[in-house]
């Protein structure tokens, strides 16, 4: 049990002592809309998962009446990792000198969130990004982050169904966006606002209205089939991250038994796999594999998840807390 603030709409506040599962039911609701008024985020961390790694850098482009009119940019020093590691360099281009003289990281995110105040936030993946804004405003806050939000890669999905995949750089390359200087956060707000706007469009197109796209923006009827964990579902939404992909699990799992996990993965519409190859998707690690305490760091599916995803392969590395916010937050 914790202690933590809730402001009310009216300007009120509320002081609860409320456990972890409660604190979730305040968080903010994801949507399937076009709004004039956003603001447009990204993160960059040290990793996947909150609960062991931080983040760099902070980004938001404010949109009113379809317009950017302000835009934040923030790097966070490190409090809790002695260096980044060469993965992270690589990808995001920070180093540690760049980190050194950056403000930490909770004033970093205290002015992040008074930049984005209550908005509607878009983001791509974007669970991804409240995963770690949760659950640092809970921790130096003590307060839940309750902005409601709108996922560009599940819109995507629903418009754009063709494509092999669905990251930000394949919705750029079909649009047109540049995507060079990828994976800084205020380039990605970026790329994402281009490519918000371009999929508007597209709604416009296909549906003739946004009403239109977002009434019928609903599960449509499919069957699936799994060899071993098999699922009575036949109406499934075929927005949701997790459908028609390949899940493989490695390690033991903490929240559920291994079989109620693929069931979750079948129920959803995706598809259970007990190796990692070149048709994995998803790879989702169980918290023990991630902890520091095991002596690599590393299953062998681990090792051949990295080693796919650094040849270019289409494959999320997820934990066990990710997976499970995808199967709740949609």
């Amino acid at each position: 049990m914790q202690e933590v603030t809730f402001n009310h709409a009216d300007g009120t506040t509320t002081i609860m002592n409320v456990s972890d599962k409660e604190i979730r039911k305040h968080k903010g609701k994801s949507l399937v809309d076009f709004p004039d008024s956003y603001c447009v985020i990204d993160l960059e961390t040290t990793g996947l998962d909150s609960n062991y790694d931080e983040i760099i850098e902070l980004s938001a482009i404010k949109v009113v009446n379809n317009k950017i009119v302000d835009k934040f940019s923030s790097l966070a020093s490190l409090e809790h990792t002695s260096s980044l590691s060469d993965y992270i360099v690589k990808l995001t281009g920070i180093t540690d000198d760049m980190l050194k003289n950056a403000p930490c990281l909770k004033n970093a995110l205290s002015d992040f969130l008074n930049f984005i105040g209550k908005d509607v936030i878009v983001g791509h993946n974007v669970n991804f990004d409240i995963r770690f804004l949760y659950d640092n405003c809970f921790y130096y806050f003590k307060e839940p982050f309750t902005n409601n939000y709108i996922d560009t890669m599940r819109i995507s999905r629903k418009l754009l169904p063709d494509l092999n995949n669905h990251k930000l750089k394949t919705i750029s390359k079909y649009y047109n966006i540049d995507y060079s200087n990828a994976h800084r956060s205020l380039t990605d707000c970026e790329i994402t606002y281009n490519c918000f706007n371009a999929l508007k469009t597209e709604a416009l197109l296909q549906y003739d209205s946004v009403e239109n796209f977002t009434t019928k923006f609903k599960p449509l009827n499919s069957h699936i089939s799994v060899k071993n964990i098999t699922t009575e579902n036949t109406n499934f939404d075929v927005t949701h991250p997790l459908y028609n992909k390949v899940c493989v699990f490695t390690g033991k799992l903490d929240k559920l038994s291994r079989k109620e996990a693929l069931q979750l993965v079948v129920d959803i519409g995706g598809i259970c796999g007990n190796s990692v190859n070149k048709k994995t998707n998803y790879l989702v690690l169980g918290n023990t594999d991630y902890s520091k305490n095991v002596k690599d760091g590393m299953t062998t599916k681990f090792k051949k998840a990295i080693e796919l995803k650094l040849n270019g392969q289409d494959i999320d590395i997820i934990t066990e807390n990710v997976f499970f916010d995808l199967v709740e937050n949609n």
